[in-house]
């Protein structure tokens, strides 16, 4: 080779950039090794000096760059879910999957706009639980401190159900500082036998609607004939979680199945009583299972009047009490693509508040968030106080939804 055609070939790069990334398709399986949409930029190398003599040179290999970028289909999927005017029912997985892996920003983004569409993106349910029966439960649900045989490692110790009186008194406490719904739990699996206890809880019920307040209990299990008593006291929801999806259900609870619960939901929605169900994130569930949870919901025969999501507090003596803080990016991403499928329902942030900053609740009703749980406790954990939730309103421009008069969209 003469000198010239070898000093040519010694002054080109010694590498080229990758070629053109390809696309992800969105699937069950997928969605469940990645949570988030996490793009890697290319980085083409330089190019090389000349180089002279006897140098070894180990030319690098190019390495295709995945991203999980939204192809055709699963853009299109989300295009026609933020363009409709009506909720619908009959969501696929692979629908949802499609929305829940959408790039984070702009899925805010896109749920943002069927917020507003929807709803008054200023308006905020405050709600207020209290614990009427604290402990005692005979369920094994993994993350719930109120399960008897948790309660050596949890200390919780079972008290019998609070007065009517003692009730109403916290309900008018919580109407004073804001609160519009004043809910009310009580640690059992079913209402079987209860029949003192379901009268008593009647007039509790009759009592804060009196107060002009929205009334929702959560009593565990309940039957057609218990959920017309609770319809005729003026109920106004009845709280039944899901949790998660069919498939995990069995690695948190064993004592109650996801039929069960279904089944409670379905007694409550025939007597006429709003449906409250959502779902807890951070049991160890993966993200395929987030998307079998939200599944479950938006195709129930109509959606859920409100849908709570709890990130897992974790409490010492559970089964669940070691496990790791949920990053925050999965309950974001959760609560847009609840906004983006239902978007109608009241999206609740609900246990788990407490340890997120001002700005990532912000963030959170950006993305359709318009409920969040206000008080002393949350039965068996911490709430943020009143106080504090009227600051960060006033300093974010927010306003307390009114009680049954929920303000129709601005646009």
């Amino acid at each position: 080779m003469n000198p010239a055609h070898l000093l040519r070939r010694l002054t080109e790069p010694l590498s080229r950039a990758a070629p053109r990334s390809h696309l992800r398709s969105f699937t069950a399986v997928s969605s469940r090794t990645s949570a988030a949409a996490a793009v890697q930029p290319q980085h083409p190398h330089q190019s090389s000096f000349p180089v002279f003599g006897p140098v070894s040179v180990s030319v690098p290999v190019p390495v295709p760059v995945e991203h999980d970028a939204p192809g055709p289909t699963a853009r299109a999927i989300l295009r026609d879910a933020v363009s409709a005017n009506q909720p619908r029912s009959n969501w696929t997985r692979d629908e949802i999957a499609a929305i829940h892996s959408h790039p984070l920003m702009d899925l805010v983004h896109q749920a943002s706009i069927v917020h507003r569409r929807f709803h008054n993106p200023a308006e905020v349910q405050l709600c207020t639980l209290m614990n009427i029966k604290t402990g005692g439960c005979t369920e094994d649900c993994s993350y719930c401190a109120q399960a008897t045989r948790y309660q050596k490692g949890t200390g919780l110790q079972a008290k019998k159900v609070e007065t009517v009186e003692s009730v109403l008194a916290a309900a008018r406490e919580a109407r004073a500082n804001g609160s519009t719904r004043f809910c009310m739990g009580a640690a059992w699996r079913d209402m079987r036998g209860r029949k003192n206890s379901l009268r008593n809880i009647a007039d509790m019920i009759k009592g804060v609607r009196a107060l002009g307040m929205e009334a929702c209990v959560t009593l565990g299990m309940i039957d057609g004939e218990q959920a017309r008593e609770l319809k005729a006291a003026g109920l106004t929801a009845y709280n039944h979680n899901v949790d998660t999806s069919r498939e995990f259900y069995p690695s948190v609870i064993s004592t109650r199945t996801y039929d069960e619960r279904l089944q409670t939901l379905s007694h409550v929605r025939d007597a006429g009583i709003n449906v409250c169900s959502g779902g807890i994130l951070g049991l160890g569930e993966t993200t395929t299972d987030r998307v079998g949870l939200l599944h479950t919901v938006s195709t129930l025969p109509t959606h859920p009047e409100s849908f709570p999501v709890n990130a897992l507090v974790p409490i010492k003596g559970t089964p669940l009490g070691d496990r790791p803080p949920l990053d925050f990016t999965n309950m974001l991403r959760t609560i847009a693509t609840a906004r983006v499928i239902m978007p109608a329902t009241i999206v609740r942030i609900a246990a788990g508040r407490k340890t997120m900053s001002e700005e990532k609740q912000a963030l959170c009703f950006m993305a359709g968030a318009n409920a969040i749980f206000t008080g002393e406790k949350m039965l068996t954990t911490e709430c943020n106080g009143w106080d504090e939730d009227k600051v960060m309103f006033d300093r974010w421009g927010l306003k307390p939804m009114k009680s049954f008069d929920k303000s129709p969209p601005t646009s």
